[in-house]
C-alpha cells in the first residue's frame, strides 16, 4: 500500500473553511451520481484551485456507515459505525449525515466555489443536512476567547495520529473523522470571571500557556481530552473553526477531529460528557451545546480516484 495517496487530512490550517454534510437519497440512480463525483473530485479541485494556486484549496470527502454500505459494500473499514450518542451530564447527539465535504482554503471564495461545483454535480441525488462556513478569529482564538488547537500534532506526528497504516491494510491511507457543531451561550460565558474560565479550559486566556497541574482542575477541558494508553498519549488532528450569525445571536465552534481510530475521539467525548470519573465532566459544556454529531470514514485519494460510476 506504499503507493496509496491519502486525502489532505493533515493539510495546513487555513483562514476559511466550509463544512458540508449531505444525505444520499434512496433511488438507485443517485448512487451512480455520487460514485461519479468520487472519481472527478480531484479534477474539480484542480480547476477551482487554479484561480489562486497559493490559496491552499483542499477538500476531504468522507462517508457515513450506511452510505458506505450503499455506495461501496464490502469490504468496509473495520471501525466504521454510526456516531454513538452519549448521555451524561450533557448530551452528545447523533445526527444524520451520509457524506462530509471538508473544504479549506486561505480565501472563502475558493471554498464557496468548490462547494457550489460539488453541489451542482450532485444535483438532486442528495439533501443538505448542514452547512457551516468557518473562519479564523483574530489570533486563532475561538469565540469564547481562547486559542483553539494549540496541541495539534504536526508533520509526521500528525500523520501518525490521523492516517491508518497496517492495522487495517485494505484501507491504509484512510482516516476517521468526527464532526460536532457546538453553539455557545456567550452571554453566560462572558459573565464568568476570567480566572474561572481559565480553570474550565485549562489554559491562561491571554498567553495561551497551559495551567500547571497543581492548579488545573480535574474537570478542565484539556485534562479530560488528554488520552493516555499504555503510557503513550493518543493524539488526534483537529481543525476546529468558529462560526456565527451576529444578526441571529448565534455563536459557535465546529469541531472536526481526524484519527486513525475513532476510539480515541470517542473516549475524549465520553470523558467530556460523562466525566472521568463519571460526574467529573467538562464544565465548558455548561456553556456550549452540541447540536450535531456524525462519524465518517475518509478513504484514500487513491480509493476515490479508482471508483467507477457503475
Amino acid at each position: 500500500m506504499s503507493s496509496t495517496i491519502s486525502q489532505p487530512v493533515v493539510a495546513k490550517l487555513t483562514r476559511s473553511a466550509i463544512f458540508l454534510v449531505v444525505t444520499l437519497k434512496p433511488e438507485p440512480q443517485h448512487r451512480q451520481t455520487v460514485r461519479a463525483l468520487c472519481g472527478d473530485l480531484a479534477g474539480l479541485l484542480r480547476a477551482v484551485g487554479f484561480h489562486d494556486i497559493e490559496g491552499l484549496l483542499s477538500c476531504v470527502m468522507g462517508f457515513g456507515s450506511e452510505a458506505w454500505d450503499r455506495l461501496f459494500g464490502e469490504p468496509r473499514p473495520k471501525d466504521l459505525h454510526p456516531f454513538r450518542e452519549i448521555q451524561g451530564q450533557h448530551h452528545a447527539v447523533s445526527t444524520a449525515g451520509d457524506i462530509l465535504f471538508h473544504i479549506r482554503a486561505k480565501r472563502m471564495d475558493l471554498c464557496f466555489e468548490l462547494a457550489t461545483q460539488i453541489m451542482s454535480r450532485l444535483g438532486d441525488a442528495v439533501a443538505t443536512t448542514d452547512e457551516v462556513h468557518g473562519f479564523h478569529y483574530f489570533d486563532d482564538r475561538d469565540l469564547i476567547g481562547f486559542v483553539d488547537g494549540t496541541e495539534n500534532p504536526v508533520d509526521q506526528a500528525a500523520i501518525d495520529a490521523a492516517i491508518i497504516a497496517d492495522e487495517d491494510p485494505g484501507f491504509a491511507g484512510g482516516s476517521y473523522v468526527i464532526v460536532q457543531k457546538y453553539l455557545h451561550d456567550l452571554r453566560a460565558w462572558n459573565a464568568v470571571p476570567t480566572e474561572q474560565q481559565e480553570k474550565i479550559v485549562g489554559r491562561a486566556k491571554l498567553s495561551d500557556i497551559e495551567l500547571d497541574d497543581a492548579v488545573k482542575p480535574a474537570y478542565a477541558h484539556n485534562a479530560l481530552t488528554t488520552i493516555v494508553e499504555d503510557g503513550k498519549q493518543l493524539e488526534i488532528v483537529r481543525d476546529n473553526m468558529p462560526f456565527g450569525d451576529a444578526g441571529k445571536g448565534e455563536f459557535g465552534t465546529y469541531f472536526i477531529g481526524y484519527a486513525r481510530s475513532p476510539h480515541r475521539i470517542e473516549q475524549m467525548l465520553h470523558n467530556m460528557f460523562v466525566g472521568r470519573p463519571p460526574g467529573n465532566y467538562d464544565r465548558l459544556l455548561d456553556y456550549s451545546k452540541a447540536v450535531t454529531g456524525t462519524l465518517f470514514f475518509v478513504p484514500s485519494a487513491t480509493f476515490l480516484e479508482n471508483v467507477v460510476a457503475s
